[in-house]
Order: C-alpha cells, then structure tokens, then sequence
C-alpha cells in the first residue's frame, strides 16, 4: 500500500486519534493497514481502520470537514456467528479509474465516471478465520461502499438477519424524510431536525392502506442540510438479489443504521450463496443543494449496459386512460363497480368502463395531431372486478384477454396508423407469482402486436402474505420481469416498484418508476392532496434515486368532479414539471378536452423527452428549483421552474445557449394574480428574445411556475 497522502488538518487530527488507539501503535509510528482514499480533485474522502476490538471503521470528510464520524460496520445471521470484531487487514489495493460512457436516453448524453477506488480485504484473526472484503470508491460528487462475501472454506451460503452499516452524523441537520415503509414510497416529506424525526407517527394513514413501518426508521434517498450549507443524501446503488435497505434513526446518537427490509414469511432478510456482493451504500455530497442533482453517482455505481442495443424504444410523451378513473368518470371494471379513489367496489351511478375501443380512439386520434407518441390503457383486461380489498387475488388477472368491449388488435392496428404506440398495463394487484406465471404469454401477446413498453403495477398487501414490496423476494421479481421483458425488447415503467438503484445504466429498459406520492393523490387523497411544497422536495431526494413516472399536465387543475379535491399548483408548474421532473416518458395527463383550444398546451406539443445536457440553475430543497435541458438532436432548449407555496423572485442567466444560435422564445408563466388555490389558471404566453450573454428575472405565483421553450430557428 502507499504511503499516507499529505491531508488536512481536520483529518490528520483524527488519524492522530486512531493510530493512539490501534494494538501496539505509538502515534508517529504511522502504520500501513489504514486506508485514506481520497476523490480525483481531493473533494471527498474515506478514511477506513480497524478499531482495537477489532472492527471494521470509516469516516468521510468533505473537504476541510468530516461529514461522517467513525461509523461501524458487522453482519448477523441466522445458524452462524456475528461478524463484528476481531478482524485484520490482510491488505489494500487502490486503483484510479477515468472513463466516460453514453446513456441511450436520459438527463444527459455522456456522464463522466472519474473515481478512486480501493478495495479492502479481511479475514478474522481467530476460528473460524471468515472473510469479508470491502469495496471504497471516493468520488468528487459523494462516496460508497459495498461488502463481499467471498468464497470461503466451510461456507457455502449465508443468511443474513441484519446488516449493521453506520453513518454517524457530526451535528443534528436538517433533514427532508420519509418514513422506513416496507411497501410503499408515497408519503408526503417531512422537514424536521434529524433528532426530532418520528417515522413511526406516520404508520396509519388513512390512504395507504398496505403501509407497513416497523421501527423509527427512513426510506432513502433522504437528504440533509448541513449548518454549513453542504448536502448529504444517503442512498443506495445496484440493488441485485438482497433486500432493500431502509436507514433506521437514532435521534440521541444522531446516526444512521442499515435496517434491510424483512420476510416474515421466511424469517430472515438476505439469504444468498457465496460468493455474492451487496448494493453500494452511497452518499452523495453537495456544497449546495442543486449539485445533487446534477450528480450521477448512483448511476456510475453500475455496471455497464448489459442488454445491448435498446433502440427499439423510444422516449416519447403519451396520454391515457387513466385520470378519466381517478375523477370517477369512468372505471377500470368493464361493470362499472370499482372505484379507486375511494378504495370500494361500488362506484357512482352511470359511471361507465374507460377502456373501450372507441374511446381508445378518440385518445388516440388527439394524441397523433398533438405529436403525442404513446397511449396507456387501462382496464382493458380481465379480472378489474375483483381486486382491490380482496384477500384472494391469486389468478384474478389474466394478461391477454381484453374485456368484451375493447378490441385490443383494432387499436393497435389504429394507433400504428395514426403514429401513436400503444402502452401495455399489466396491474398485478400485489400477486406476483400470479403475474410470474403469464409472464412469457403476456411478453409474447406485446411481442406479437409491436408494442414496446409496459406499466406495470403492485397495488395492494403481498401475497404470499409475509413478503413485502421492497424484500429480497420482491426485488428478484421486479428483477425477472426487467431481464424477461429486455429479451422480448419490452421497456419497464413500474409502479409501486422498489426504489430506483441505478439499475438503468445495465439495464436501459428500466426506463421509469412511480415510487412516490403521484399526481393521482390530488385526486382522491382524503388530506387534500400533494401540499405545494411536495415536488420542489421531491426533485432533490426520489429524483435522485432515478426517473419518475409522475403523470404532469393537468389543465382542469380545480376538477369539479372532485369537489374536496384540487391540484395544488398553478397552470404554468403544470408545464414546468415536464422539465423539472425527469422521465424519458411523461404523461399528458388530463382529458383531450380540458387540452382543445388551450394556447398553453403548445408547451406540452413541443417539450423533448430525451436530453443532450441538463443544467440545474438553482435551487434549494423544499422550496423552488429551476432547470434547463438541452433536447439531443435538435439543439432546442426547454426550461422549467416550480416553486413551494411562497411566491419569489427568480433571475435566469442564459448562457447556457450556444453563442452563434438564434431562437424563438415562448414563455409561460404565471399571470400576475395567479395562485394554486385562488387563481390556478392565470397564466400569461408571451415571445421574447434571449441569447447566451441575457440575464432575465422572472415572478413565481404561490406553488407557481415557468416553463420556456427556446427553439432554435438556424
């Protein structure tokens, strides 16, 4: 190993610390069996030992700070000793690695993946001698870390009851959290200090019905806001064959621990043969908060693409039956009896099914004057009318037999004709071996007809009853269906998913996810729906995990079919969030009719799916952001600002534009007396001229927005 670098102050005092307490070490005797990694441009670093019980033990400093204080690391499992203490360094081999790759669609075209990596290996030092290796990586935008259980004499599998990896925090920081839920991510944020988060108050809540919260403890990606402004956001990357981690809070000791999701079916958390690796444990480090998003660490965490060429799916926009349910206009049930938003089986008198052949149409032929390129339809299959609130939900569903009035082949046929690709839907109502068990028939059906993507869905309580959405059990299928639906070229967007890992970088059919609270909670949640403040937080923790199916475009915003209900935000966020929030497909979400004869739904025609580049101009957590993307082939730029409920100033230099382009302008903004609950529609359309050098300030209404397409015109 090499000899320790010259360091700062902060870190060498602390390096001063450990050497005084290592077996037999005087302090200037400076030893070898330490690890100090540190980041290309010396941003980020780790600093690993073994402590004088010998366990594994790091720290990670931010420049001139430690932003985690030496933290533990040890493993329980079942029919096998802890592995905590009595560990060696048997040795440390440190790489640099520099390489650039291109992504098929995302937020950018080429991410740069610049890093230094060392990996750590173990060995206890009395019987039965174990193994276990560490993996670092200090990049200058965060660090992480993953084990690996190598082969090994007198082992050949592991079960694994808890994992106990530390993040021990230096003060009590401002934190914007959900709660450790085992099922679901569609929790409203809360802000509070680290040491007054109470994830357990949030167990009942009256929508989510399939909640399951164990212990105080916080789903990730969660983000904090250090006292001297730096931002921390805890995640993790590559989540293969291993439980879902959830970081369990201790607001004494102000530390994170790993606290994997259960099986009570099983008993157990993780069971696997050796040898195998963990997910990376990550931490994403900002000076400020717009820097995390413009980070791609857990992407860079993966593994390279693994399927190949994907060309077979393109980013588009596209519109569906879908929200005509959620106001109660009509039902996913070909009887008319089901009624999601208020989780019963009877619906209103009248309500008709949304998924027939002739509505299809209609969605269809508006989609293709609108340069839409997609529909969903839902409810079009067998078994709507017995699924939700049902405990028997094995076999409900069947993947390839429509209902009596949507003639599937007929609209596939339409839509190819008019340009518009249809969307599969495959809800599986929480029944995955159900799902599992049609799963070639239902690929082969999308291979048959051309069709290339497919939502697919997991409302409801697990069955086998003991599995939980975000375990081991579930991860392995949504990870089947992912590799099953790559060979029939058949794109992923899955709701009430596990979290995003980065897992888009291997495998680029993974092209979007729900896990959060969605558009569709404005609809029937009994709370009022999403606060105003809800996507300028969410753009800066579920973001980053990943790209989000969030459904925007809703024009009809006070939706006088739901009189208790309205969407919290102006006319003008409503297009902002095309931009702000990133998917390689959005949703144009509400009626063909709340869109004819809207001067503002030109911005929807016209915003790009797939970028060349994306600037986040700025931005803080829970309160606003603004972001420029750059469109791949065209050269046009959209830009995108939300704000929280608090009306602001923003100021806008451009020049992110290209110095010898000419564009045309259109902004869209909020009119002088808007605001999301008084006057959501206010919106002023207006041209103006911009270039590189233009610094321009702009008025956001209360949970208000500004959308602006820049097209260039040479």
């Amino acid at each position: 190993m090499k000899p320790l670098k010259a360091i700062r102050f902060t870190k060498m005092l602390l390096l001063w610390m450990i050497f005084s307490l290592l077996p037999g070490c005087q302090p200037f005797n400076l030893r070898l069996d330490i690890l100090d990694l540190e980041s290309p441009n010396q941003v980020n670093g780790i600093v690993f030992f073994i402590d004088k019980e010998g366990q594994p033990t790091y720290a990670v400093f931010h420049k001139d700070s430690m932003v985690i204080d030496t933290s533990k690391m040890a493993f329980t499992f079942k029919h096998a000793a802890p592995m905590q203490k009595g560990f060696q360094i048997d040795s440390i081999i440190e790489e640099n690695h520099r390489e650039s790759w291109e992504m098929p669609w995302g937020e950018q075209r080429i991410v740069e993946n610049n890093y230094n990596s060392a990996l750590v290996k173990l060995s206890e030092t009395q019987s039965p001698y174990r193994k276990l290796n560490i993996y670092f990586r200090a990049y200058d935008d965060g660090v992480a870390y993953r084990f690996e259980f190598p082969k090994q004499e007198g082992i050949d599998t592991l079960i694994i009851t808890d994992e106990h990896s530390q993040f021990k925090l230096t003060e009590d920081p401002t934190v914007w959290w959900i709660p450790g839920d085992w099922d679901i991510y569609e929790h409203l944020y809360t802000e509070s200090e680290f040491s007054k988060i109470n994830a357990i108050s949030k167990r009942n809540h009256p929508d989510l019905g399939q909640t399951y919260i164990p212990e105080n403890a916080v789903n990730t990606p969660v983000t904090m806001r250090l006292q001297s402004g730096v931002h921390l956001a805890f995640h993790e990357a590559a989540l293969l064959d291993y439980a879902g981690m959830t970081l369990k809070v201790d607001t004494t000791n102000l530390s994170l621990e790993s606290e994997l999701v259960g099986s009570d079916r099983l008993g157990y958390k993780v069971k696997r043969a050796l040898p195998f690796q963990t997910p990376w444990r990550s931490i994403q480090i900002a000076d400020k908060a717009t820097d995390l998003i413009a980070s791609r660490l857990i992407e860079n965490l993966n593994e390279p693409n693994k399927i190949g060429n994907v060309s077979w799916f393109k980013p588009k926009k596209y519109m569906g039956i879908w929200w005509e349910m959620h106001l109660g206009i009509s039902t996913w049930d070909m009887e008319a009896t089901q009624d999601m938003s208020t989780h019963t089986q009877a619906a209103k008198a009248g309500v008709k099914h949304g998924a027939t052949t002739a509505n299809a149409k209609k969605y269809i032929d508006f989609a293709s004057k609108n340069n839409i390129t997609g529909l969903l339809v839902e409810g079009w299959n067998t078994g709507w009318n017995h699924w939700i609130g049902f405990e028997d939900r094995e076999g409900v569903f069947d993947f390839v037999t429509p209902y009596a009035d949507y003639d599937l082949y007929e609209v596939v046929r339409y839509g190819k004709e008019k340009g518009v690709e249809l969307i599969m839907h495959h809800e599986t109502s929480a029944a995955p071996r159900t799902y599992a068990q049609q799963l070639d028939t239902a690929f082969a059906l999308m291979k048959q007809l051309d069709i290339h993507a497919v939502k697919t869905g997991y409302v409801g309580k697990i069955i086998p009853k003991g599995e939980y959405h975000h375990g081991q059990w579930m991860v392995n299928h949504y990870q089947k269906v992912l590799e099953t639906a790559a060979a029939n070229q058949i794109a992923i967007n899955a709701h009430e998913p596990i979290k995003g890992t980065g897992l888009r970088r291997t495998y680029p059919n993974e092209i979007a996810r729900e896990g959060l609270r969605g558009q569709e909670f404005n609809a029937w949640a009994s709370d009022g729906g999403n606060p105003p403040e809800h996507l300028p937080i969410v753009a800066f923790t579920r973001m980053l995990a990943g790209p989000i199916d969030f459904t925007p475009g809703v024009f009809d915003i006070g939706l006088p079919q739901k009189p208790d209900n309205q969407i919290n935000t102006t006319l003008a966020q409503q297009l902002a969030l095309y931009v702000v929030i990133y998917s390689p497909i959005q949703m144009a979400c509400d009626l063909p009719e709340n869109y004819e004869h809207q001067p503002a739904f030109q911005f929807i025609r016209e915003v790009g799916v797939d970028w060349e580049q994306t600037k986040i101009l700025n931005g803080e957590v829970g309160d606003f952001v603004t972001i420029a993307r750059e469109e791949r082939g065209t050269g046009n730029w959209f830009l995108g600002s939300i704000t929280d409920e608090n009306e602001r100033e923003i100021e806008i230099a451009f020049d992110f534009l290209e110095v010898d382009k000419n564009y045309e302008v259109t902004v869209y903004k909020d009119a002088p007396n808007a605001h999301f609950s008084k006057n959501p529609k206010a919106i002023t359309i207006e041209k103006i001229k911009v270039d590189y050098k233009s610094k321009l300030k702009f008025h956001l209404a209360p949970g208000g927005g500004l959308a602006i397409s820049l097209i260039t015109s040479n």
